[in-house]
């Protein structure tokens, strides 16, 4: 909530004061960096970390558009109104004898342009941890006065698959001629909220497009930054939206990073065969139309625990190297 101080003088000279504390405004969160600029119908695509992103695949993304393509902040929006900073701490760097730097965590509406012109918005940043319907609510609000034809958020999920076969993603929209792409293999579930999905739904609500992809990522590569994950996600935003977004970087990365899994799955027959069973299912799954999803299938898998013990090592190899 924003507050303002007042005072009465009560007497003399004694002075009271006293809190008016009103409701925060969805245009007091941000402010603006820039003039809004006149746009026709700009894609936003939005990325905000604290929510589940299995193999950094939307951090990835995110990350790649910024560093490759040129852009300007719009809006920034105002942290200390929606991030609980004993939660998640920002860096400070330490210098022998005092504090030389601080890591202030930044949300910012960007304007960026991709190889061929086209302006679009990029939402980046750190998923407010409270005030969620004034968030939405302002990011509505931008979205209809810069005239978005189309929001579009990624993000990866840990799936049992394996890192051989294709990557596979569960598209979700606010209109359902939005989605071209196959069917999800999940049914109708309850699952935790964010930032991210709960905008969908408001954008959805007020009548604006909006959609979002979550790509398959094999579940023990989850915790590491896995390029090829990103590089899916990256094609399927362009398919979407039609920008023209470079990908060559992310695919060299994931290229690497598949040649070290390869050379770590050969130099361990357990983890051979912890793929070739994940390799067996999911071919079961895939050579089968009347089965509507990879968890139901009934072949024997190793545990989660399991798993966990075998790629122990990898993990640890591949966040060393990163």
């Amino acid at each position: 909530m924003k507050s303002s101080l007042h005072y009465v003088g009560v007497g003399q000279p004694d002075i009271s004061y006293f809190w008016e504390v009103g409701p925060l405004r969805p245009e007091d969160l941000y402010r603006l960096e820039a003039e809004l600029p006149a746009l026709d119908g700009p894609v936003l695509l939005h990325s905000l970390d604290g929510f589940m992103d299995a193999g950094s695949a939307g951090r990835l993304v995110r990350d790649h558009i910024l560093e490759t393509l040129e852009h300007r902040v719009l809006a920034t929006f105002d942290l200390d109104e929606l991030i609980d900073y004993r939660a998640r701490r920002p860096m400070m760097t330490f210098d022998g004898d005092h504090y030389a730097d601080y890591e202030k965590p930044t949300l910012r509406l960007h304007l960026v342009q991709d190889t061929v012109g086209q302006d679009f918005l990029l939402l980046a940043g750190p998923e407010p941890d409270r005030g969620w319907d004034t968030f939405v609510a302002a990011v509505t609000s931008l979205v209809a006065e810069l005239g978005v034809r189309l929001a579009v958020t990624v993000h990866g999920i840990p799936m049992g698959v394996p890192h051989t076969r294709p990557i596979g993603l569960t598209a979700h929209a606010t209109r359902p001629e939005l989605l071209t792409w196959p069917k999800s293999p999940f049914g109708k579930v309850q699952v935790p909220a964010s930032a991210a999905s709960l905008l969908e739904y408001r954008l959805g609500e007020a009548g604006h497009d909006a959609m979002g992809f979550a790509i398959h990522v094999p579940h023990y590569l989850a915790q590491s930054s896995y390029p090829g994950a990103a590089v899916t996600a990256l094609e399927t935003l362009v398919n979407a939206t039609g920008l023209a977004i470079p990908g060559d970087g992310l695919r060299e990365a994931a290229a690497e990073t598949d040649r070290e899994i390869a050379s770590q799955v050969e130099g361990s027959d357990e983890v051979k065969k912890v793929v070739e069973a994940l390799e067996q299912q999911y071919d079961a799954f895939a050579g089968s139309l009347d089965r509507e999803s990879l968890l139901a299938e009934e072949t024997p898998m190793p545990t989660a625990d399991e798993l966990a013990a075998q790629f122990e090592r990898f993990l640890a190899e591949q966040e060393g190297d990163s």
